[in-house]
Formats: C-alpha cells, sequence, structure tokens
C-alpha cells in the first residue's frame, strides 16, 4: 500500500466577547495560502454514517450585507459547477444555473 500524503487545512476565528466572529483567516501550506484574511466562509461535510450534512457558516460583523449577496451568488454558481462534475447530471445543472441566474437578477447583482 502507498504512503498517503496529509493535507492540512487551518481555519482561524478571532472571537469579541459575546463570540462574534471579528477575524476569519485560513492557511492551505499544499495550496500556498498562508493566512489569508476572509469575511466569510461556508463550510460543509458530509456524515456518512448519519447520512447528513454538517455545516459551519461563519461571517464578520464588518461583513457588508451587499458582498455578502456576490459571495452567496458566487457560492451557487459554484455548487452547480461542482454538482455537474460530481454527478453529470446535465439537466439538474442546467436547473440550478437558472435559479443562479434568477438569483442574481432579483438582487440586481448583474451588470
Amino acid at each position: 500500500m502507498a504512503d498517503l500524503h496529509n493535507s492540512e487545512i487551518t481555519l482561524r476565528v478571532s472571537l469579541d466577547d459575546n463570540r462574534v466572529p471579528e477575524k476569519l483567516s485560513w492557511s492551505a501550506q499544499d495550496g500556498g495560502i498562508d493566512n489569508e484574511e476572509a469575511k466569510a466562509m461556508l463550510l460543509s461535510v458530509w456524515d456518512s454514517k448519519n447520512q447528513e450534512s454538517l455545516k459551519i457558516d461563519l461571517w464578520t460583523k464588518d461583513m457588508p450585507v451587499d458582498e455578502m449577496k456576490t459571495f452567496f451568488h458566487q457560492t451557487l454558481v459554484s455548487m452547480s459547477d461542482t454538482f455537474m462534475r460530481a454527478t453529470q447530471d446535465e439537466k439538474m445543472t442546467a436547473t440550478m444555473k437558472d435559479f443562479c441566474d434568477y438569483f442574481a437578477e432579483k438582487l440586481e447583482l448583474k451588470k
């Protein structure tokens, strides 16, 4: 059996006295990322044993609402792309992309 390479991704969350995120940063040595600041992050992991998604959604208190809307739109588009790569389901991917377009239109994100 071949030796496995382990890769580590580190998330750092600085909280205020009320445990509200003030600063978020992340590092991924294999990706060349070292302590990069972020204003928001969404993390989902699959719990195969319980057949459920577990998630962490964090954003700093100074994350502007307009940036949050753009962040969500870009995340939805990215999820559509990932869904296609993972399932090859072109019909549902197209439906997801249609929703992304609708989402952007309703939030007036498209210029």
